[in-house]
């Protein structure tokens, strides 16, 4: 249906990538609005009809999505927004922030229904099951489970927190209805009320996937790491060109879905025509443009590349650092000799987490430098990694 209704009201042509990615979200929330008030008024129905507060609160669970559709609908609309003054990298992020409205939707749902289902296990009542509330409880089972495949398919397609938490709770709901559709038939087959210890079972599931869902919104809006395969496509360009004969210093801001920053060091050659290594560079600057999506800033790092005494003392500096943790790496490597001694300058990334403190690091890196034959002192700038 979704596919169908896009043919009709998506118009991609002469639109760019922003707009199309806005008017599939707007067309998902409507689309998820209008069925969850009709799964509501069909699941109302039922539940008067079979006295069975199980069904009912099903039903508000219903309306409460139709709110959750409507929250993502509004941040597709509110991140679509053009840069402003006050916002120049845009308003993506808005739909992170919707994402997790619609996470903490899926908790307070979970927990009134696990105060519901406790309530029916203190105080059970029979339950009345016609086939009119059976096909109904069939029905938002199978609708529920289609909304969730395709907020999840759209979700992924365009990178949408809030639509991947959408199918993500559209999922949960099918779970949690199928739970009341085998209570209503155990009690009717058998008067064993179980309806309260399903809903127990079935808030627990619904709580697991809310936490899921908030945490998939709460980690971008933090700040996480890039992925290893974009911080590759990355490398990979970058050093496909010959003038670059290095990377380091690499970082990726996410401002909301398609609005991607980095920064990165470039090493080129200091014997290189400045002139002509800056226009390299730009031409890199607009390729990752172009084909990552992102907006970029290369740093040029100039590094010696025709001296064999710094290439063989960077070598020997690399190696004494890699023996105290081969994680540890080296860059920006640089050598100023003067009278009574050589400094060596570099900085060395640690990765998080490492056993001993930048300062107790540094020392010892500056220990094993002044070992080296050549009378040399280290000045060293621990640095992290930020992929």
């Amino acid at each position: 249906m979704i596919s169908l209704l896009a043919r009709i009201f998506i118009k991609p042509e002469g639109k760019s990538a922003a707009q199309v990615r806005k008017a599939y979200g707007t067309l998902s929330g409507v689309v998820g609005i209008l069925l969850n008030i009709l799964l509501f008024a069909g699941k109302f129905l039922a539940g008067t009809l079979s006295h069975s507060i199980a069904i009912t609160a099903d039903a508000f669970n219903n309306l409460s999505d139709a709110g959750s559709s409507v929250v993502t609908l509004l941040g597709f609309q509110l991140a679509g927004q053009r840069p402003d003054p006050h916002h120049p990298f845009g308003h993506g992020r808005i739909e992170y922030l919707s994402g997790l409205a619609v996470s903490m939707m899926i908790l307070l749902m979970g927990f009134e229904l696990a105060r519901s289902s406790l309530e029916k296990i203190l105080h059970p009542a029979a339950v009345d099951s016609s086939a009119v509330v059976i096909a109904i409880l069939c029905v938002s089972i199978g609708v529920k489970l289609y909304m969730s495949f395709y907020n999840r398919r759209l979700g992924s397609k365009l990178n949408a927190p809030a639509m991947l938490a959408t199918a993500a709770d559209s999922l949960s709901d099918s779970v949690a209805t199928l739970a009341v559709l085998a209570a209503t038939l155990i009690s009717r087959f058998t008067n064993v009320m179980i309806d309260g210890w399903c809903g127990i079972l079935v808030a627990a599931f619904i709580l697991w996937s809310g936490f899921n869902a908030a945490k998939d919104t709460i980690n971008p809006l933090l700040g996480t790491a890039p992925t290893k395969e974009f911080v590759n496509q990355i490398s990979t360009l970058v050093l496909s060109h010959p003038v670059v004969l290095g990377i380091h210093d690499l970082l990726v801001h996410d401002y909301g879905p398609g609005r991607l920053m980095i920064s990165l060091h470039a090493e080129v050659s200091a014997a290189g025509d400045v002139l002509a290594l800056h226009d390299e560079i730009d031409n890199i600057e607009r390729q990752l443009q172009r084909e990552l999506n992102c907006h970029a800033v290369i740093h040029m790092d100039p590094v010696v590349t025709d001296d064999g005494a710094v290439a063989k003392t960077k070598q020997a500096v690399a190696a004494l650092t890699a023996d105290i943790d081969p994680r540890l790496t080296i860059h920006d490597f640089r050598m100023v000799t003067g009278p009574t001694h050589t400094n060596v300058i570099f900085d060395v990334v640690a990765p998080y987490g490492f056993s001993v403190t930048d300062e107790a690091l540094a020392a010892e890196i500056q220990r094993r430098v002044a070992a080296l034959e050549g009378n040399y002192f280290a000045v060293v700038t621990v640095d992290k990694s930020y992929t």
